[in-house]
Order: structure tokens, then C-alpha cells, then sequence
């Protein structure tokens, strides 16, 4: 980017997390919130873009678990080591139901929807132990692009433990439709470690770079991995806000994955990684004020994976 465009970048950044202070309790009232009564909540933004610079805005240095977003970082590993096979495990197509029901797998016979609902991401886990790859791949993978160790929520791993039965029951039902390789022990353990990845703004749109590398150029590696990664922007796209996905495609514009730790991880193409945090949620578990943001900040930047900026 020139430096213009980092300035403009920066100075949006900063508006836009001015403006979502101002009004975060309006914003926050107009939305069928999943939990009433919270206060409004902070807010972070971040934005890395291809050539490695981050700029922020808001409450940008406070960390949340992962949750759910490590479903894409799990998503590629698994791709990388055995390809569209995984497909023959978990389907590709938006579920229409909560991201933890079971009420599918028994419709679907074992194969969940999607890789990014619970069912789904549960069998993902499943494949990527089942590829021999180590049991904290993933939290490996944001260490490498991160260049740095991560810290893990204390309380997403306790987790395990107190609040794991409904996975362990989809793990279960789909253990009895032979959709299951590895002991439901090593595979929850897997899920709940992934889960509990703590970064911050800054640190979730840094590890997400590589998802934006979609450009069909170069070697065959790099090729094969632009390949991958357009794989994975099409199920952010379609699956990754769960029964909000299209709601979210349609004002926002960019393929992204939400987590219930307030989190939200965006991609625009060739340009940049969008990471976005407040903690109070929608009826869908999306955050609130975190939509809210990319829909400005795409209002603003013209950034749409269904069409190019207006020209100058």
C-alpha cells in the first residue's frame, strides 16, 4: 500500500472505533442480542495487510479465545494434508441450524453440515489426528505465522471438562455411523486446545494473513495453496456466521469466520486480514458491535469480494 493509503487506513481505523463507542449501546439495542441486559462491550479492530504492516484501532491489545475461528486454521491443515477428501467426511453447504445442534447428524446419518459447525469441526479434528499431524497443529500453525509463542484460555480449558457433554454426544452419534477414526478423548482434547487460543486484534489479523495469498501465481506450492485458500474463503463466506451467514455476505461483503469469545476474522482477498472484538453477541452468536464495524469499514474502503472499489 502507499503510504496515502496507510494514512487513509489508519485515520479509518480510528474513526471507525470512535464512532462505535459513541454509539455502541444504540447499535447494541437494535440487535437480537443472545444474552439482554450486558453493558455495551469494548471494542478492537485490526487490519494486516499483504505487506505485513497492522494498523488498529479501539481496544486493539486485549486478548479472547480463538473459539471458533481456529475452525478455519484447523480447516487448511487438514486440507494441506489430505485434500478434498475431508469432503467425503463433512459436507460444504450452510447448516440452518445452531452451530452445536445434533438434530442434523441424525438427518445426515453422521456427516455434518459444515466444517464450522461444532459437528463438523469435531470431524475435522478427527481427520487431522488421523493424518498424524500433532495434536496442537494448530495452535502450531499461529505460532509459526506469528513468529511467537501463544497463551491458551484457562477457561476454555476447563472447559473440557464442565461443558463438553454435547460435543462428546456428537462425537458419539457420529462414532456409531463410522464417521469417527481416532478415541473421542484425543480428539476433544485436540478441539478444546485449538479453542482456547488467546490472541488479540493485532494478533488474529496477523496469523490470518496467509488467507488472503489467493493470487494463481507462481510455483505449483504456491499454486496449491492459493488453491486451498480459496476453498476456505468460500465456506467463511457460506458457513462461517452460522444462521447469519447471509445476512453477514450481504452487509459485509467479505468471506469471514466468527467465534463466541466476541471474535471475528475477515479476509479481503490480495489486500488484507480484518480481525474485529467486541464480546456481547447476537441471536446467532456473532458479535454485535464486530459486524457492525466491517460493515463501516467496507462501506468506506469499497473492499467486496463481489466487485472492485469505485475508481478514483
Amino acid at each position: 500500500m502507499k503510504d496515502t493509503n496507510r494514512s487513509d487506513l489508519r485515520s479509518t481505523l480510528k474513526e471507525i472505533a470512535d464512532e462505535i463507542a459513541a454509539n455502541a449501546a444504540e447499535i447494541e439495542a437494535k440487535a437480537d442480542a443472545k444474552v439482554e441486559g450486558l453493558d455495551p462491550g469494548p471494542f478492537g479492530i485490526a487490519v494486516t495487510t499483504m505487506d505485513g504492516e497492522t494498523y488498529c484501532g479501539g481496544t486493539a491489545d486485549t486478548r479472547f479465545p480463538l473459539q471458533s475461528i481456529a475452525k478455519v486454521f484447523t480447516l487448511e491443515i487438514v486440507l494441506d494434508a489430505i485434500g478434498d477428501r475431508i469432503f467425503k467426511r463433512v459436507g460444504r453447504e450452510p447448516s440452518g441450524d445452531p452451530f452445536n445442534s445434533i438434530i442434523d447428524l441424525e438427518r445426515t446419518k453422521g456427516i455434518p453440515r459444515n466444517p464450522f459447525v461444532n459437528a463438523g469441526a469435531l470431524v475435522t479434528v478427527d481427520a487431522m489426528i488421523d493424518a498424524q499431524c500433532a495434536r496442537d497443529a494448530v495452535i502450531d500453525l499461529v505460532k509459526r505465522e506469528l513468529g511467537r509463542d501463544v497463551p491458551l484460555d484457562e477457561d476454555v480449558l476447563a472447559s473440557e471438562e464442565n461443558a463438553g457433554d454435547l460435543n462428546r454426544a456428537m462425537l458419539s452419534f457420529m462414532k456409531h455411523h463410522e464417521n469417527l477414526r481416532s478415541e473421542p478423548d484425543d480428539v476433544m482434547s485436540a478441539y478444546v486446545r485449538q479453542c482456547a487460543i488467546s490472541l488479540d486484534v493485532a494478533g488474529l489479523s496477523q496469523a490470518g494473513v496467509f488467507l488472503a495469498r489467493t493470487r494463481l501465481d507462481g510455483d505449483d506450492e504456491r499454486r496449491e495453496q492459493a488453491t486451498r485458500m480459496r476453498k476456505l474463503l468460500a465456506l467463511m463466506m457460506t458457513c462461517g456466521h452460522y444462521d447469519g451467514s447471509g445476512d453477514f455476505a450481504l452487509r459485509v461483503g467479505l468471506p469471514a469466520k466468527s467465534g463466541v469469545g466476541g471474535g471475528i476474522l475477515a479476509v479481503m482477498p490480495e489486500v488484507a486480514s480484518i480481525a474485529v472484538w467486541s464480546p456481547n453477541l447476537d441471536q446467532h452468536g456473532n458479535s454485535i458491535l464486530g459486524v457492525r464495524a466491517l460493515e463501516m469499514l467496507v462501506h468506506r474502503t469499497g473492499w467486496s469480494v463481489f466487485g472492485p472499489p469505485a475508481s478514483s
